[in-house]
């Protein structure tokens, strides 16, 4: 529940992709100033566990997780790393299985009714909704709310400053995950200032505040 309510608080999660682990500090560092403190490390690159380890061990305030992990040994190798938090963009056995023997939350990927019943018998309750705009959207999430009142949602996929508030205003909807607070090309000059100022618009922005 304590991760549950990280997600309530902050309301959006960076979905990063690191191509350089040497990025992965200053840009955790940039993005937490920025209001966003709970960081998605995707496994789609070599450097990606040596990031969460480099943010692990240099950024204090981030609480780093693991993204694209599609079986129980790339969790492992995850946690062993540090991430504090898994996701998946589907669900299997082994990866809820692996995640609830090693004690971390796990937002597994889903999109049908049957998904998230095959979710539940395996103890979750929050779920990583994906890919989100392909697959049916705020309405689709909102129709889930009523054969499954007790799931919570992190829409992911097709997530923007436009539909942002969209999906923020479903009460089913815990949280959602975007990149667009990550800029393409983190070796550019100003990269990292770029990278908070972005983050504090998209906190403010699931805050329902103005931006100052």
């Amino acid at each position: 529940m304590a991760f549950e309510d990280d997600l309530k608080r902050t309301r959006i999660v960076p979905v990063i992709v690191i191509r350089n682990a040497a990025h992965a500090v200053p840009l955790a560092r940039a993005l937490v100033a920025g209001g966003l403190n709970i960081l998605e490390i995707t496994l789609r690159t070599e450097g990606a566990l040596d990031a969460i380890r480099a943010i692990a061990a240099e950024v204090k305030d981030a609480i780093v997780g693991a993204g694209t992990v599609i079986n129980g040994d790339l969790l492992n190798k995850a946690v062993d790393a540090g991430a504090r938090f898994i996701v998946s963009p589907g669900l299997t056995e082994d990866v809820a299985n692996t995640a609830r023997a090693r004690g971390v939350p796990l937002l597994a990927g889903v999109v049908t009714a049957s998904d998230i019943m095959r979710g539940l018998a395996l103890g979750l309750s929050s779920f990583k909704f994906f890919p989100a705009e392909t697959s049916g959207g705020a309405p689709a999430i909102k129709a889930l709310g009523g054969p499954f009142p007790q799931v919570r949602f992190c829409p992911t996929g097709g997530v923007s400053p436009g539909n942002l508030s969209t999906y923020l205003s479903l009460p089913n909807v815990i949280c959602a995950g975007g990149s667009w607070m990550v800029p393409s090309d983190l070796s550019q000059e100003g990269a990292f200032v770029r990278a908070t100022e972005m983050a504090r618009a998209a906190h403010a922005l699931a805050q329902g505040m103005a931006v100052t």
